[in-house]
């Protein structure tokens, strides 16, 4: 529950840290700097990657299937809130109550995942490999897209068109 609650506290901040910051360069790659899809995955990835690695120090280590836990429902996170505001889209019912409802329903669908992940004590090197290696790959994508956005319809800012930091 305080993972819950860490994240969708912290993911809210981050939704303006960029432009309370007033636009300091390190702030991209934690902060939205548009209102693209992307910067939205993005605020919901540093918050539970954040916890990811506070639970790590507490009692991670012990557990034997703690990165694939963790790689997955961070991974669940970023599909949740892009499916749901596809289909929020699709369905023409977006708005900023269903986009918060959204994050908030993702962070805790993917955090009763991690939770019954983290409780498997059976031992899979495949599975932590593939939990770590998933870690390490939204890591450096988080850490560099909004600098460097390619030209997807996930980057577009719909309110300005723009991409990335550049929009700013």
């Amino acid at each position: 529950m305080w993972g819950i609650l860490f994240i969708i506290f912290f993911g809210s901040l981050l939704h303006f840290i960029f432009e309370l910051s007033g636009g300091k360069p390190l702030v991209v790659i934690i902060g939205a700097v548009n209102e693209s899809v992307w910067e939205h995955l993005k605020i919901g990835f540093w918050p539970a990657f954040i916890w990811a690695v506070v639970e790590y120090f507490i009692f991670g280590k012990k557990l034997p299937s703690f990165f694939m836990a963790k790689g997955f429902s961070i991974i669940l996170i970023s599909l949740l809130i892009s499916g749901i505001y596809y289909l929020s889209v699709f369905l023409k019912i977006e708005s900023l109550p269903v986009n918060i409802a959204n994050f908030v329903i993702s962070v805790f669908i993917a955090q009763v995942l991690s939770y019954r992940l983290l409780i498997i004590q059976k031992r899979n090197a495949i599975l932590k490999i593939i939990g770590i290696i998933l870690l390490v790959l939204n890591l450096a994508a988080f850490s560099l897209l909004s600098y460097f956005p390619p030209k997807f319809p996930i980057f577009r800012d719909p309110v300005t068109g723009g991409y990335g930091i550049t929009n700013i």
